[in-house]
């Protein structure tokens, strides 16, 4: 047993260097950067490290892109920023200005709009995230406030979590040691009587030490460290076999004991991008046949088509369309085409100029007389292009998105809105949503879909283009026209589903932990089999306490539940399904009900990297031995803080994962699993034969 020693401490001695490299990188990679400070005037600016950042200072975003050395709210321009270290979505964000405080009110109104880093996620720059690009107004450079630096950031956070994580315990090493202290005390106990009778006897004081120590020997095997390790070096070895490589063997026999594994949902359980599955177009009140096919020339003009041309946030970043994988699909399906204006001319205007989409390859369009219509632009240009002029993003709130657009040589402006299909029916005029709209929804989404609806208003003459900046977006978002469904579906990775299904037989929990939306999320769930076909998701919406009200708890269902009969004979199903936000007002407020939620959660949406790691603490403490499976730089805490965590990734979540796979799916999952039972039951027998032998 002693010659497997070595080998297990030089991959454990060798891995330790690179880990604290990797961790180092992690931290220091947005620390050595130099940022250009405003003092006094926009004119007179200095560069200085950015570990001499203090909050109150502002800084200026190159065009270029910078890696964010602190949180900061952005207060002139706009950016594209990619946000994957928190989120783990691949997603590049726009991120605006904040917002003007309204002039001319009273105090208590201003007191409203103060700057709060979860309100304001869409103005603010968080450290460790990429600016990708900047666009800004003539003349003026893209700021930002400090807010935050060092850990107090939110990758400040993330990596305090990776150096100081609660100490876990495993049981057979806390038993084994109080089993060797009781061993101890009973050879302390021989020992006491066996110097005493050979001092009665006079024997030497070198022969008396020999057989007293002699006694603590016999009694304490001290072969019992190393004899327990052979079973973790092997099922090591075997790990590495298969391309599982361990920074902390000792864990191995802790994946003997897991009953629940977290499964993060981008690049663990599906592919990273969405495909189109087709779309259920409008006419005459009534829905269309399902179309796989959208950038047919019929289509070319229609309001549908535009809507899925331009609803979107979508930049392009080294000639390449970036942005939301949704949108990405969308837009690609139509054929069109996307420009944007270059540095030199936006600083050519007053205004930022505005992005232009229009069919790759369309005849000359046919002009025809009409007060709305410009026949000289028209005629000029032949061409049939659409300009975004505002841009109201994406809430996870209020589930929408809209825009308004301006066809080349019309004079009205046309407002396009995109989202949920609950959420866009109530803004649409009741005339205009099908009678079936209910049915049909439900049976594309009972069929794993993600569905999004599209809507349509022609805005009246009197909003113009500048007054676009003053306007509230529910001026626009209303008496809208429903224009139809369109459906996307997550690709799930081939071994999902089998793996699964293999941990359900085992008797193994699985919950998922994502940082997407709830539509998404528990429309994957069901695809995969965590959530069973004819089980119920119940969605538990905790508000915290708000103008003396105090905190409650809204339930409702994900979609229409199943019917008694299909559950005749069966066991009752039903899970719920968590925001982070929820999360976190249960968490403080109803401490009592959230152990009872945990036990049967199955799905938590948009969770932040804290809020993951906040997860396993609270579902250890319900006494579940957790594991974490992941791949992103936001899974980084929670993998350190479970009993035993895999990552999928080579890069950040290696540095904070006791365990690191090659094989860029969940099926090293099970094979963790299997080798740490084994392990654990060589340990256990082990450490009896051991124990026994030396007790007779």
């Amino acid at each position: 047993c002693l010659s497997v020693c070595p080998s297990d401490c030089v991959p454990a001695c060798l891995s330790l260097p690179q880990q604290y490299v990797l961790l180092h990188d992690m931290v220091s990679a947005h620390n050595v950067v130099r940022c250009s400070v405003f003092r006094g005037t926009e004119e007179d600016t200095e560069e200085i490290l950015s570990t001499d950042l203090v909050p109150g200072d502002v800084i200026v975003i190159p065009p270029n892109g910078m890696m964010m050395p602190c949180d900061a709210a952005l207060v002139g321009g706009t950016c594209i920023v990619n946000e994957s270290m928190l989120t783990g979505e691949s997603v590049p964000v726009m991120k605006t200005q904040l917002p003007l405080p309204p002039r001319g009110q009273p105090d208590a109104a201003v007191s409203e709009l103060l700057y709060d880093p979860e309100e304001h996620r869409r103005h603010t720059l968080f450290c460790g995230t990429e600016v990708i690009q900047t666009r800004y107004y003539s003349g003026e450079r893209v700021r930002a406030v400090v807010v935050r630096t060092g850990f107090s950031t939110v990758k400040g956070r993330l990596v305090r979590s990776i150096l100081f994580p609660r100490p876990s315990e495993f049981q057979l090493h806390r038993d084994a040691a109080r089993f060797l202290l009781g061993l101890v005390g009973l050879a302390t106990v021989g020992m006491a009587y066996s110097l005493t009778l050979s001092a009665r006897q006079g024997e030497s004081l070198g022969r008396m030490l020999v057989e007293a120590l002699d006694i603590v020997t016999i009694t304490v095997p001290p072969a019992l460290p190393a004899a327990m390790t052979a079973g973790v070096v092997y099922a090591q070895q075997r790990l590495r076999g298969g391309g599982i490589f361990s920074t902390s063997p000792q864990r191995i026999n802790t994946a003997g004991q897991v009953n629940l594994v977290c499964f993060d949902k981008t690049g663990t359980l599906t592919e990273d991008g969405l495909d189109l599955w087709g779309v259920r177009r409008i006419q005459d009140n009534r829905f269309c046949p399902p179309e796989h096919q959208v950038a047919a020339e019929s289509l070319e003009r229609s309001h549908f088509l535009v809507a899925m041309a331009t609803c979107h946030s979508l930049t392009r970043i080294e000639g390449r369309l970036s942005g939301d994988p949704l949108d990405v699909k969308m837009f690609e399906a139509t054929g069109w085409v996307l420009e944007e204006p270059s540095p030199e001319e936006t600083a050519l205007h007053d205004l930022m100029t505005p992005t232009v989409v229009r069919p790759a390859k369309q005849a000359p369009a046919e002009t025809q007389a009409s007060e709305e219509r410009d026949l000289d632009i028209a005629a000029v240009m032949g061409c049939y292009e659409v300009g975004i002029l505002a841009q109201f993003p994406f809430s996870s709130s209020l589930q929408r998105m809209s825009v308004v657009t301006r066809v080349l040589g019309e004079r009205r402006l046309h407002a396009y809105l995109k989202g949920a299909p609950e959420t866009v029916a109530r803004l649409c005029r009741p005339e205009s949503v099908p009678c079936d709209f209910w049915e049909v929804l439900e049976n594309h989404t009972a069929g794993g879909l993600r569905v999004i609806a599209l809507a349509h208003r022609c805005l009246e003459p009197r909003l113009s283009w500048h007054r676009l900046h003053s306007v509230n977006r529910e001026v626009v978002e209303c008496d809208m026209e429903l224009l139809g469904l369109v459906m996307m579906q997550n690709q799930l990775k081939v071994q999902t589903v089998p793996v699964l299904s293999e941990l359900h037989r085992a008797g193994i929990r699985c919950v998922m932990v994502t940082g997407d939306s709830m539509l998404t999320a528990v429309s994957v769930a069901r695809e995969s089999g965590l959530v069973p076909p004819q089980a119920q998701v119940i969605v538990a919406e905790a508000v915290p306490p708000r103008d003396g009200q105090p905190a409650t708890v809204h339930w409702s269902y994900s979609q229409e539940g199943p019917t008694p009969d299909s559950q005749a004979g069966a066991e009752p199903s039903y899970h719920f399904a968590l925001t982070g936000r929820s999360f976190c007002t249960l968490l403080e407020h109803f401490p009592d009900l959230l152990p009872k939620l945990l036990l049967c959660g199955t799905v938590f949406a948009r969770m932040a990297p804290e809020q993951k790691t906040q997860l396993v603490e609270e579902l250890q403490q319900v006494d579940y031995f957790v594991a974490m499976c992941g791949d992103g730089a936001n899974d980084c805490g929670a993998l350190k803080r479970a009993h035993v965590g895999v990552s999928l990734s080579q890069l950040e979540a290696s540095v904070a994962s006791p365990f690191t796979s090659r094989t860029p799916d969940i099926s090293c999952v099970p094979r963790l699993i299997r080798e740490g039972r084994a392990a654990l039951v060589t340990s256990f027998c082990v450490f009896k034969f051991m124990a026994l032998y030396s007790i007779i």
